[in-house]
């Protein structure tokens, strides 16, 4: 589903990104890890073709982001509050982000009954802009754009971050959930590492852009070798 081949980036001196071959199957829940500076946004940012690569290319159903939008019609991702548009409500942002993906007003208001939940009444018929809410509050309404669209591909950057702990719990329920039920292939980086263990079936650890370990997520013996990285 998705390809990675010999790809490079770097800004000046540093390489932050340098990943010879990744391949993503369709259905499952990938986490990438690291310390801060080991790649993992601007990999993202890679596979979202929001930045150019030095050299390779990112491969979305056989064809180059950079060089294809079809990705754009069954992708769905949250990097940043940069991807929100601050001067509307959540309600018209959803509607936008919605219609976006020809879904009418009917199926864009009960779809968000799923999130309603993680929302906890703080978000839906508020009647404020986007700007004026809290950092945890900005997260959740990028996090459910991306997720009502019901992606094939869900990528979050650090969708833990800013959140209360009940809300990082159900964050974990509806990324499993959303993979369960509609097959979603999802790909999350976090520096909470239980959350991570949770939800990923495979888990890839990255140190200044490369990939050092890949591992297959199916016991505590299996992710020993990455507890050990982290302490030191």
């Amino acid at each position: 589903m998705i390809e990675i081949n010999n790809l490079v980036k770097t800004f000046g001196q540093n390489i932050a990104v340098n990943i010879s071959s990744l391949k993503i199957n369709k259905g499952q829940i990938v986490g990438f890890i690291g310390n801060n500076g080991a790649g993992k946004t601007t990999t993202f940012r890679l596979m979202l073709d929001l930045i150019q690569a030095d050299s390779g290319c990112v491969l979305s159903y056989s064809k180059d982001v950079a060089k294809s939008e079809e990705w754009k019609n069954y992708t769905g991702s949250f990097i940043d509050s940069n991807f929100l548009i601050e001067f509307y409500t959540p309600d018209e942002y959803f509607t936008f982000v919605g219609k976006l993906y020809g879904l009418d007003i009917i199926t864009i208001k009960e779809r968000l009954k799923t999130y309603e939940k993680f929302m906890n009444n703080e978000i839906l018929n508020q009647n404020k802009y986007i700007r004026h809410f809290s950092s945890g509050n900005k997260q959740k309404i990028g996090i459910v754009a991306a997720m009502f669209i019901n992606p094939e591909i869900l990528i979050l950057d650090e969708p833990f971050n800013f959140l209360d702990p009940s809300s990082q719990i159900e964050m974990k329920h509806l990324l499993k959930w959303l993979n369960t039920q509609f097959g979603t292939t999802i790909i999350i980086s976090s520096h909470n590492l239980n959350y991570v263990y949770d939800v990923s079936s495979r888990i890839l650890l990255l140190e200044r852009g490369v990939i050092i370990r890949d591992v297959i997520n199916k016991s505590t013996e299996d992710l020993s070798d990455i507890t050990l990285y982290f302490n030191g």
